[in-house]
C-alpha cells in the first residue's frame, strides 16, 4: 500500500517543488504555515458544519475536514514541506530572472545530495513526524509496514544532464576563470556536441584554448565577468570571436541550454490553466492532447478549425450532430 502511494504521489510533489515553489511568497512557506495552522483550521471546519449558513458550505466544510482528516493527506502535506523546503534555494535560483545555469549548478548538486540523504538515513524521523501528528489530531493511519520509497531528482537532472552543466562550467569566467579547464571543455564538444564539432575540429579546439588560457584569461577586458553570456558579449565587442571560431560556438552552444527548459516552463504554466477544478476528472491522454493544442498554440493557430470538424465529422458521423 505504502509503495503504491509513494510512487502515485511523488512525480506530483517533484514537480511542484521545481516550479512551483517561487518567488517571494513560496509554496513551502504556505505549507509550512498550513501545517502550523491545522489544528485551527479543522476547528473553523468544524463550525462550518454545524452552523454554516447553506447547505454547500456546510457539505464542502464537511468534505474539506474529511480530507484533512485522512493519513493521505497529512503525509502528502509533510512530504510537500520536506521536499520544498529542500529544494526551495533551488527553485528560486531557477525562477531569477537573471539566470546563470552554469551557477545553479552546485544548487542542483546539493538538492540531489540532501534528497538523497534523506531517503537514505532521514526517513525514519520523517515517518516518526508524521506518525506524531496523526496522533494528535487523532488521524486514523496506515499500515506503515511497507517501505515508501522517494523518488529522486534524477527524473529532471539524470547524471547525463549534470554532466553536460559540469563540463560547461569550466568556461564560466566568474571568479577570474576559476573553473577553466581545457581537458573539460573539450570533453564537452566531443561529448555532447558531436554534430557540431568534428574529431578533427576538437583537436584544433584544443590549440584554440591553449592560445585563449594566454591571452584571454588575463586579457584586461575580460575581467570581473559575471555570466558566460557577458563573455560571449565581449568576445564579439574585441573581435576575439573572429579569431577563436571554435571557442566562440561552443560559448554559443552552451547558451543555448536555458532555452531547452523552455518548453518544461510553458507546460507547466498551461497545466495550471488547464487542470483546473472543474477539469480535475480529465483522463490523461486528452489532458495530454490539450497541453499539446496550447503549448504549442503557435502552431496550431494556423490550422482551420472548420477544416478540422469536417474532417472529424466525415470520420465519424454517426457520433457527431453538428448543426
Amino acid at each position: 500500500m505504502g509503495q503504491v502511494l509513494c510512487a502515485t504521489l511523488m512525480p506530483q510533489v517533484l514537480h511542484l517543488s521545481l516550479k512551483e515553489s517561487n518567488l517571494r511568497n513560496s509554496h513551502f512557506t504556505s505549507v509550512s504555515r498550513f501545517i502550523e495552522m491545522f489544528g485551527a483550521t479543522l476547528e473553523v471546519l468544524g463550525k462550518m458544519i454545524n452552523d454554516g449558513s447553506s447547505r454547500d458550505m456546510r457539505g464542502e466544510a464537511k468534505g474539506a475536514y474529511r480530507e484533512m482528516k485522512s493519513f493521505e493527506f497529512v503525509f502528502i502535506l509533510f512530504l510537500l514541506n520536506k521536499v520544498l523546503g529542500i529544494s526551495d534555494i533551488l527553485c528560486r535560483a531557477l525562477h531569477t530572472k537573471s539566470l546563470d545555469i552554469l551557477n545553479a549548478l552546485n544548487y542542483v548538486s546539493s538538492t540531489k545530495r540532501l534528497l538523497q540523504e534523506f531517503r537514505d538515513s532521514r526517513w525514519d524521523d520523517f515517518i516518526r513526524s508524521v506518525v506524531s501528528f496523526c496522533e494528535k489530531y487523532d488521524i486514523t493511519m496506515l499500515d506503515m509496514s511497507d517501505y515508501f520509497q522517494l523518488m529522486e531528482l534524477n527524473s529532471r537532472f539524470s547524471e547525463q544532464t549534470v554532466e553536460l552543466l559540469t563540463l560547461s562550467s569550466a568556461l564560466d569566467p566568474v571568479d577570474g576563470f576559476k573553473s577553466f579547464d581545457i581537458d573539460n571543455i573539450c570533453s564537452l564538444a566531443e561529448k555532447f556536441y558531436p554534430h557540431d564539432f568534428t574529431p578533427n575540429e576538437v583537436l584544433a579546439l584544443r590549440r584554440e584554448l591553449e592560445h585563449y588560457q594566454i591571452d584571454v584569461l588575463s586579457h584586461p577586458r575580460f575581467q570581473n565577468m559575471a555570466s558566460l553570456f557577458e563573455l560571449c558579449r565581449r568576445f564579439v565587442e574585441t573581435m576575439k570571436s573572429q579569431h577563436y571560431l571554435l571557442i566562440d560556438r561552443l560559448i554559443r552552444l552552451v547558451l543555448t541550454l536555458p532555452v531547452s527548459t523552455a518548453t518544461t516552463e510553458r507546460a507547466f504554466s498551461a497545466m495550471k490553466l488547464l487542470k483546473t477544478s472543474l477539469r480535475s476528472k480529465m483522463e490523461n491522454e486528452f489532458f495530454s492532447n490539450c497541453m499539446v493544442i496550447y503549448v504549442e498554440r503557435e502552431i496550431t493557430d494556423l490550422v482551420d478549425s472548420d477544416y478540422v470538424i469536417d474532417d472529424f465529422y466525415n470520420l465519424k458521423p454517426q457520433k457527431v450532430q453538428l448543426r
